[in-house]
């Protein structure tokens, strides 16, 4: 490994805000520009401080960011023959201490580096001991990482965990601004900076997720003293989305992600709260070798691995989990992951999980699918969107389990389905409502499990969302749960009047559409075709003052915007995207109040998809506060015309461009967007142009969402005999 710091030349692309080719031209441009010291002739590895050193000197950046830095550190310790996430486990230790006791380290690192090296261990494995207890701490597995690069990175740690003096908006940011952090926020961002390296590796579930599967639990959890497991933890997704209240138990095949999933729900817990803190987190393989034998909790929340072949079928065949001796099928392992946790619930207690479609309905395991209705444990098959966790294309189902009581003889099963339909190429994780989808789920779900509690009547049937049957009604040679099968399909869109409206609607819609194809730019042929006009980056705009940026993440805090901004409208990027207003609003209780966008500001989704809005004075988006997985371009309007620049923004080859690969999705590198320079006559031009072709488009969708709404209505009740057509005719109106 080396022994310091190295970057590639798209890593370096990134730091400066540059495209790769930029890179390249500076190689051969610049004699002074660094020679490489490792790697392969084709992809060499460049010393960080000689690349940091010579663009600062160039003005390319001010300095750079303290979590690139850092991450650069935690590279060179990390052994290429071992686990890519190792370094992480002693850097949160230290993040550790520093949250759970920040009076240690100004002490210590007043230290000569000689006693340092020698005293910080000892301090991180002592407050380990504090926090989880001996054995606890144990299980950390923390390496005696010693030397000057350990010493070097827990430095940039404690800069990254401090927070910022004012926030990172505008060109005097630029790419070494740091958002306000703290020991916690400090390490989520090294977990995010870990998936995005190693996106083959990791498929975690995503908060959102978590966060249904823990509100579905969530009157259970709420006594005091209860307790929770997740039996593949991960990086403990599901175990944070809990009260903190909660005693927490889990367990993860991986000793590392185990390890990591510890010291983050350690660094989610408030520092005053005394330890040993009730976490208990264990490596192991769940299925054969149980951490917690014997332990029965409350709620049982789980994501486990799927489609497993080699799930222990021949050791564990006499296993007491499984009920009157029904043996899960060897390609049914999800199935036995659903008897494992049921096994784990306290009588009364509550399982959750997400499991793909095909669990409900395989052939092979109709039998123990039998056996979970017949002793009415099983409770609920939700039906959840394409997009709601990993594997992001594949519409999952939570299945929802309560371990039957004494005299329990509840023998109905709710059957939801919380997909909305969607056009082919709608699905992706950033499409889903959530907002909606968890309060769709959890009223139906909190409303069926009160009923079942309190022995009142069952919601009534639901066409097109849900359907309470009986369990002996599911029981037959396939015993199917797929909600899609059993739910009643919804009503039309509405009767003979409502459809007859929908269609003078849409015809106004077309005739509008007709105005504006006239007014569209009568565009020709290219002038000099092949001679394109100079470009000019995002990046260096934003360094040149001519442009202000503002972009949002997965847990990214919100900028300072002064006060009063409680309650205003959350725009997410499925608004964004869908052009609807915004439906959240913001958090009164958040600790930093979020950016709000004028009139002038371009706003872009993260993920791209050729979508860039205007935000237009007493407009819908005017005034509202930014949300996740959102770019704002302040532009000043003297050189930067908006409608030019969100144009642009909508260009396929630029956004094609710009693209960067690094998560499960493809994002939009906002630095990296290369306009073309002109004067700000010609944009004002081609920005007008670009406006009427935005509005044609928007109009566009709007008459396509309603002819899909008025065909699928007239296919609906022609097909179940609600509407009929007029005696002897072979079309025209419905009557």
């Amino acid at each position: 490994m080396p022994d310091r710091p190295e970057v590639t030349a798209v890593e370096i692309a990134r730091l400066a805000g540059v495209g790769r080719a930029a890179v390249s031209n500076w190689r051969r441009r610049h004699p002074d520009f660094p020679q490489p010291v490792g790697g392969t002739d084709a992809s060499p590895t460049f010393a960080l401080t000689e690349v940091e050193s010579w663009l600062q000197g160039q003005g390319k950046i001010a300095e750079l960011p303290v979590l690139e830095r850092a991450w650069r550190q935690l590279e060179t310790l990390r052994d290429p023959a071992g686990h890519p996430a190792a370094p992480l486990v002693p850097a949160g230790a230290f993040l550790l201490l520093l949250h759970r006791e920040p009076e240690a380290w100004p002490a210590l690192a007043a230290e000569p580096d000689t006693r340092l090296a020698t005293a910080l261990p000892r301090a991180l494995a002592q407050a380990a001991a504090r926090t989880f207890g001996v054995e606890g701490a144990d299980r950390l597995g923390l390496p005696s990482l010693l030397g000057s690069t350990y010493l070097d990175l827990v430095r940039l740690l404690a800069e990254l965990a401090r927070p910022a003096a004012g926030p990172s908006v505008g060109p005097a940011a630029g790419p070494a601004a740091e958002a306000p952090a703290g020991p916690a926020a400090a390490f989520e961002r090294l977990l995010t900076r870990h998936a995005e390296a190693n996106t083959r590796q990791l498929s975690p579930t995503p908060p959102e997720a978590a966060g249904l599967l823990a509100a579905v639990a969530g009157p259970v959890l709420a006594a005091p003293g209860a307790a929770a497991l997740d039996p593949a933890a991960g990086l403990g997704a599901v175990l944070l989305a809990l009260p903190p209240a909660v005693a927490r138990y889990g367990q993860d095949l991986d000793p590392v992600a185990a390890a990591l999933a510890l010291l983050r729900l350690a660094l989610h817990t408030p520092a005053a709260e005394p330890g040993p803190l009730p976490l208990d987190l264990r490596a192991g393989d769940s299925l054969r070798a149980d951490a917690h034998p014997g332990l029965a909790v409350d709620a049982v929340l789980c994501q486990p691995p799927y489609n497993e072949r080699d799930w222990g079928h021949d050791e564990l065949q006499y296993d007491s989990r499984w009920p009157a001796g029904q043996l899960p099928p060897r390609g049914e392992s999800e199935l036995a992951w659903v008897l494992h946790c049921l096994a784990h619930t306290r009588p009364g207690g509550l399982t959750a999980l997400l499991l793909p479609p095909t669990v409900a309905s395989r052939r092979a395991g109709r039998r123990v699918r039998a056996e979970l209705l017949r002793s009415g444990a099983l409770r609920a098959v939700i039906a959840l969107p394409a997009g709601a966790a990993p594997p992001y294309g594949v519409p999952l189902h939570l299945w929802v389990l309560r371990r039957p009581a004494p005299g329990d003889d509840f023998r109905q099963v709710l059957l939801l389905d919380a997909a909305p339909p969607q056009a082919a190429g709608e699905g992706g994780r950033d499409r889903v409502d959530w907002p909606e989808l968890r309060a769709v789920v959890t009223a139906s779900w909190q409303a069926f499990d009160q009923a079942a509690a309190t022995g009142r009547p069952v919601p009534a049937d639901r066409p097109g969302t849900h359907r309470v049957m009986a369990a002996i009604d599911l029981l037959d040679d396939e015993t199917d749960l797929s909600p899609a099968r059993h739910v009643p399909p919804a009503a039309p869109a509405g009767d003979a009047p409502a459809l007859a409206h929908l269609r003078g609607r849409l015809t106004e819609l077309l005739a509008g559409l007709a105005e504006q194809d006239a007014a569209l730019p009568a565009a020709g042929p290219a002038r000099r075709p092949g001679h394109p006009p100079a470009v000019v980056t995002v990046g260096e705009l934003i360094r040149s003052g001519a442009l202000e940026v503002v972009s949002s993440g997965p847990g990214a805090p919100g900028r300072p915007a002064g006060h009063g901004t409680e309650g205003v409208p959350l725009l997410t990027d499925q608004d964004l995207i869908t052009g609807n207003p915004p439906a959240a609003v913001t958090d009164p209780g958040a600790p930093d109040a979020p950016v709000l966008t004028r009139a002038g500001d371009v706003l872009v989704p993260a993920l791209g998809g050729g979508v860039a809005r205007v935000v237009l004075a007493g407009g819908p988006l005017d005034g509202v506060a930014l949300g996740r997985q959102l770019h704002l371009l302040r532009p000043d309007p003297a050189l930067i015309d908006p409608e030019f620049l969100a144009g642009q923004l909508r260009s396929t080859a630029l956004t094609r461009r710009a693209a960067s690969h690094a998560s499960t999705t493809t994002r939009l590198d906002i630095r990296r967007v290369e306009l073309p320079r002109l004067p700000p006559e010609r944009q004002r031009v081609l920005g007008a142009a670009f406006a009427r072709i935005a509005a044609f488009d928007t109009a566009l969708h709007r008459a396509a969402a309603l002819g899909r709404t008025l065909a699928q209505g007239l296919t609906d009740g022609l097909a179940d005999g609600t509407l009929e057509l007029p005696a002897g005719s072979s079309g025209g109106t419905v009557e």
